[in-house]
């Protein structure tokens, strides 16, 4: 697809946003009670669930074990029907394992692993509808569910797309702006700090344009943070409330 059918001349994108704006983002926590956390966040129409275990003792051969933090353990996968077209292996593909990977070592970097020796924590993510910024929808599902499980982190970790056309930036990529071939980034950042969790360039883009590009992801990875932040204050009031009726019952 010509990078013409993405920008408008007026500076509009196929789905009406600005270069640096995202999508609307919903999210919610606390979606299962058997879980320790769990979270559903639609970032336009991606939409994931993520659930957390843990900590908890490991599970499998003991040589697993870290005596000195936690062993993080991620899986993601796409549901059957979260594409026009039907996936017969939800996980454990190239792209679903590359996925997985990605995921645990941005956790890695992001939880206080150190607080519990000797234990693991699960991390399941899963993608019910894919539209692009699969990743990024999937960082920050996982996330509010470490947030849900009483996990302590670093910070935050808030994660974007971003892309590159007619010399602008373009944050929080749709599956068509994705699938036009162009330079595309994958940012997921801790923003209190400033401090990388992962990123990832899928294509070549000049080294006099990456400045740019990552600025747009960084400032809209923040942008991110607002909305998480927001969702787990008012889950924080509705669990506070919900206690203090227990309470007065």
């Amino acid at each position: 697809m010509a990078g013409l059918e993405l920008l408008s001349d007026e500076g509009f994108r196929q789905d009406g946003r600005r270069p640096g704006e995202l999508r609307k983002i919903q999210a919610r926590m606390g979606i299962f009670a058997q879980a320790d956390g769990s979270a559903y966040v639609e970032q336009g129409n991606s939409k994931a669930l993520a659930v957390v275990y843990g900590p908890h003792e490991i599970r499998g051969p003991r040589s697993k074990t870290l005596h000195d933090r936690a062993m993080v353990n991620c899986q993601y996968s796409m549901a059957t029907f979260s594409t026009g077209e039907r996936k017969r292996r939800p996980h454990g593909d190239r792209k679903s394992s590359e996925m997985t990977l990605h995921l645990k070592q941005t956790f890695e970097a992001a939880i206080l692993t150190q607080l519990y020796p000797r234990s693991q924590i699960d991390i399941y993510v899963q993608i019910l509808q894919a539209d692009g910024g699969n990743y990024s929808t999937c960082v920050n599902a996982a996330t509010l569910a470490v947030i849900d499980a009483g996990i302590p982190m670093r910070d935050y970790v808030c994660a974007c797309s971003a892309g590159f056309v007619e010399d602008t930036p373009l944050v929080d990529l749709s599956y068509i702006e994705e699938a036009s071939g162009g330079p595309q980034l994958a940012l997921a950042l801790l923003p209190k700090s400033d401090q990388i969790a992962l990123l990832e360039m899928n294509s070549r883009l000049h080294e006099d344009h990456l400045e740019k590009v990552m600025d747009a992801a960084s400032k809209a990875c923040k942008d991110v943070y607002a909305v998480l932040d927001q969702a787990v204050r008012e889950h924080l009031q509705e669990v506070s409330a919900l206690v203090g009726d227990r309470g007065s019952a």
